[in-house]
């Protein structure tokens, strides 16, 4: 009985190996599919289960079953092991050959509108946290594409790891236009100048007003509206700054691929015009060049027929790109000044000495297509005037616009871009007879002061 027992491990390693169907590589070759069998980590673990079962009944030989139980459970562990590991490898992707060649996607970038934030500001354009940020950047796009009368690009978003954890920059067309930081988790606090002391913060300037502001936690923000604060999430500052950005740069936004996109829409409906615009007298060139000259001076492109229709009149005239641009905008001059007041309202107009603006024509006639005809001593003399007679009207927040002559308009709407602020510089034929214009200020002369409220002139 006791070498019967003695066997049955053997016994019980040739059933296992016996019940397990292998791949036969020959009928005849036994030595091969036994070693075939014995070499596969589930013919062993049947073995040590039935050998551990056997070691639990009393009447059997525990010192031999038991060890034999370990021996074969030590096998099916290794081969398992060894099988896991090869099933792994065979798995692992195919890693491709490291070209030496480089594309052109890893040396430049298409998109003309990048947002780069640090990584802090991650879950503000995060989907699975609704994406805050990306909701306000959609609608700017969207109401700024009404208002300029193109379609804007979209704006990339993207983390970058070199920038400090709250900040953001951003770019368009290559060019870093602003940067600033924002907690997420606090609200900005923007001073009008009349706040109520006691609200306590971290201390910052607006990044797109240039306001004193405040950083704040989210539970003060009750007490700092009751103090005259107007206050703004983290979402809301980013969106602004690029609101105003983008704005601003939207003559570098406006390409050949737009003016070809505004041509085509016309084309259905207005088949002659387009005609007798394009492809000549004018090119696609010409055509996006005269639109983002009117971009560079808030002139937006909503009504582009009007437009269209003023450069076919002018087409027999054969005029240079500064000429025909003075020329459209005479012809637009409506919609112009619709843009800077509404309809029925008196235009508030800054205006020349006589004296002062012969000698800006002089200035431009001397200069000829120069972009800054005016010398710098009658340049600073010029801004400095202008901007005595600007401000009252900024602080009053009242809309008023630049009149001048059409011969050295141009030249001095460069030059108040530059220096001062962007105010609109319109020249006395682009102003429609209709208009009522009221002279609040003569830069050379004696300011015309009662033309404006005194709320206006003490800055209350």
């Amino acid at each position: 009985g006791d070498a019967l027992v003695a066997q049955i491990p053997a016994l019980m390693l040739s059933i296992a190996a016996a019940s397990i169907v292998t791949r036969v590589t020959s009928p005849l070759d036994l030595t091969g599919q036994i070693a075939n069998q014995f070499g596969h980590a589930r013919a062993w673990g049947p073995v040590a289960g039935i050998l551990v079962a056997l070691g639990l009944v009393p009447s059997m030989p525990q010192l031999i079953i038991l060890p034999a139980a370990a021996v074969a459970a030590g096998i099916f562990w290794t081969l398992r092991k060894r099988e896991t590991l090869a099933n792994t490898a065979s798995n692992l992707p195919e890693i491709p050959y490291a070209s030496a060649e480089i594309g052109w996607s890893e040396v430049s970038e298409t998109a003309p509108v990048i947002l780069e934030i640090g990584y802090v500001l991650v879950d503000l354009v995060d989907d699975r946290k609704n994406a805050p940020l990306m909701g306000r950047i959609t609608g700017i796009r969207r109401q700024l594409s009404r208002e300029l009368g193109f379609v804007l690009p979209l704006v990339k978003v993207r983390d970058d790891l070199s920038l400090p954890a709250n900040s953001y920059r951003i770019r368009i067309s290559g060019v870093i236009m602003g940067d600033d930081q924002v907690w997420p988790h606090d609200l900005l606090a923007l001073d009008s100048g009349d706040c109520l002391p006691g609200i306590e913060g971290r201390a910052v300037k607006d990044p797109s007003f240039g306001l004193d502001a405040l950083w704040i936690p989210a539970d003060k923000r009750a007490d700092a509206i009751a103090a005259g604060y107007t206050v703004v999430d983290a979402p809301t500052v980013i969106a602004t700054h690029l609101n105003n950005l983008l704005l601003a740069s939207a003559s570098e936004l406006f390409g050949l691929d737009d003016a070809q996109a505004m041509i085509e829409a016309l084309r259905e409906p207005y088949p002659h015009l387009v005609q007798s615009l394009f492809p000549q007298p004018y090119s696609l060139t010409q055509i996006a060049g005269l639109c983002r000259s009117l971009l560079a001076e808030r002139v937006p492109l909503r009504d582009f027929r009007s437009i269209a229709e003023a450069l076919a009149e002018l087409s027999g005239a054969g005029l240079e790109p500064p000429l025909l641009l003075e020329a459209v905008r005479q012809r637009i001059g409506s919609q112009i000044v619709q843009g800077i007041v509404p309809l029925g309202m008196p235009l508030p107009a800054i205006t020349f000495d006589p004296e002062l603006e012969q000698l800006l024509i002089q200035a431009v006639r001397v200069g000829g297509n120069a972009n800054w005809p005016f010398e710098p001593s009658l340049a600073r003399r010029l801004t400095g005037a202008l901007d005595g007679a600007i401000q009252p009207l900024m602080m009053a927040s009242r809309s008023f616009a630049v009149i001048t002559s059409p011969v050295c308009r141009q030249a001095v709407s460069r030059l108040l871009r530059a220096q001062i602020c962007d105010v609109p510089v319109l020249s006395f034929l682009e102003i429609p007879e209709r208009i009522q214009v009221e002279v609040t200020a003569v830069v050379g002369g004696q300011p015309k002061a009662a033309a404006l409220p005194p709320s206006a002139i003490d800055g209350d």
